[in-house]
């Protein structure tokens, strides 16, 4: 690897403890100890492209999701073939059976079976069975090393993160944003790492807007004080409850205007590169997708699955574009003009790979 302080190419053995054998200088990542892709020159590449050249600042969340260097996930599996204690309960005592026939019949009888009792045990040995798979997902590294290798390794040799990034842990203070006066929208967030990420950023005092943050199920009842007249702009992850919240809350307040801003799935669903993660207690059906969110069957069987893809991993740069004009659109129009997908328009084209450096997703065909 190249040391982040003197450029020098380092072998294995000149970097033993994080510490450069040529200026002495200690760094905080290593790819033969923390994995492929972990070194300090690529996460400032990571976070050079997520800031914008510092123009941004992003959370933790969103700088673990482009620098992931692998993302697989698996679909769940039913069982396949007998179990084996059940297979030789029965072919164990039909085996013998036919052995004792076999050798107290004489003649061609007794042949067959002798034959049929040896047919019954090769088959029993030759059956495989597959135990059911439950869904999968898997990205590295994972979230969880991921943060405490900012937190820890980074913090320790930089004595800070990296230039633009902020910690989106619950249990971290956000700053507080500054007073917009009077909102002429409402931003509704579905994803705490993305609601830090505007905030941090004044997107909600510069487009006069006012940030509120839930669950989709809590949604209608985070609205419940905001004034009545202003416009929603709705963000949320491509997954089967986001689909379903714009639609939900226009029909729960026919006077406002809803636009859909979230992840589409279309965006993300067959996208080589795109992060998918499968959810284990999706319980909607792709019936109703289809007929409430509006979605094609492919898109709707898609998330009635499981499969999600999360707001955070989309580029900042790109989310920022993307609620700003979600807001302008929701200031200009009007609710009969607007239909469950148009919120799907803001979206600017899918670049050819995401930022993040060489990330690949397996099974993603359906990251």
């Amino acid at each position: 690897m190249i040391c982040p302080h003197c450029a020098a190419q380092l072998a294995a053995k000149e970097r033993t403890g994080q510490v450069c054998s040529r200026c002495d200088r200690r760094f905080a990542l290593d790819p033969r100890i923390h994995g492929r892709g972990m070194h300090d020159l690529r996460i400032r590449r990571v976070a050079e492209r997520a800031t914008d050249g510092g123009r941004l600042k992003v959370t933790l969340t969103q700088l673990w999701y482009l620098s992931r260097t692998y993302s697989s996930v698996r679909d769940a599996k039913p069982a396949r073939g007998i179990r084996p204690g059940l297979r030789w309960l029965v072919a164990a005592p039909l085996a013998l059976l036919l052995l004792v026939v076999g050798t107290l019949v004489h003649g061609p009888g007794g042949a067959i079976g002798v034959t049929a009792a040896v047919a019954v045990v090769v088959a029993a040995s030759a059956m495989r069975y597959r135990p059911a798979a439950k869904a999968w997902w898997s990205i590295s590294p994972s979230e969880a090393m991921f943060r405490q290798l900012m937190t820890g390794s980074w913090r320790t040799v930089y004595k800070k993160l990296p230039p633009g990034v902020v910690n989106d842990d619950p249990r971290v203070p956000v700053p507080r944003e500054s007073s917009t006066g009077r909102p002429e929208a409402v931003i509704l967030c579905t994803d705490h790492a993305v609601s830090v990420f505007l905030r941090v950023n004044g997107i909600p005092a510069r487009l006069k807007t006012r940030l509120v943050q839930a669950e989709p199920a809590d949604a209608h009842e985070a609205l419940a004080d905001v004034p009545a007249g202003l416009p929603v702009v709705v963000l949320h992850d491509a997954s089967a409850l986001g689909a379903l919240l714009a639609p939900l809350l226009r029909l729960a307040h026919p006077d406002r205007v809803v636009v859909d801003a979230g992840l589409p799935v279309a965006a993300v669903r067959t996208r080589r590169g795109a992060v998918h993660r499968v959810s284990t207690t999706s319980a909607v059906d792709a019936a109703e997708l289809c007929s409430v969110a509006g979605l094609p069957e492919e898109d709707a069987a898609w998330l009635a699955g499981g499969r999600w893809s999360p707001l955070a991993a989309v580029p900042p740069p790109r989310l920022e574009s993307v609620v700003t004009a979600a807001v302008a659109r929701a200031l200009s129009a009007r609710p009969a003009e607007l239909r469950s997908t148009d919120g799907f328009l803001t979206w600017p084209a899918e670049e050819p790979t995401q930022a993040g450096g060489p990330s690949r997703t397996k099974g993603a065909t359906a990251g």
